[in-house]
């Protein structure tokens, strides 16, 4: 099949609104979306939310089986406005920034 020809799939790219950096190395991961995960005492998944809050994971989309990054459960919000937040999590501490 010559170029010309070839049958074009459509594919949704969404831009990177977000870029979250872990503070020991400087690990980037950067999103088009973020939800916040709230857990049950299981460490079941019990709800999503569009805001941080402490006992939250914060998850970068793509929203599927291989999404961008997770972190582990925030214990301590630092500093947070509105297109800011840094936050301390189980193992780590992070800032994400919303891009646009």
């Amino acid at each position: 099949m010559s170029k010309l020809n070839q049958i074009k799939i459509p594919v949704d790219i969404q831009p990177n609104n977000w870029k979250l950096v872990r503070e020991r190395d400087g690990l980037t991961k950067q999103s088009a979306e973020v939800m916040w995960l709230e857990w049950n005492e299981e460490g079941r998944f019990k709800s999503k939310h569009d805001k941080p809050a402490v006992g939250r994971s914060l998850i970068m989309s793509p929203f599927t089986m291989s999404f961008t990054w997770q972190t582990t459960t925030i214990t301590e919000i630092v500093e947070e406005r509105e297109d800011y937040i840094k936050f301390k999590t189980q193992n780590s501490n992070y800032e994400l920034w919303k891009l646009s």
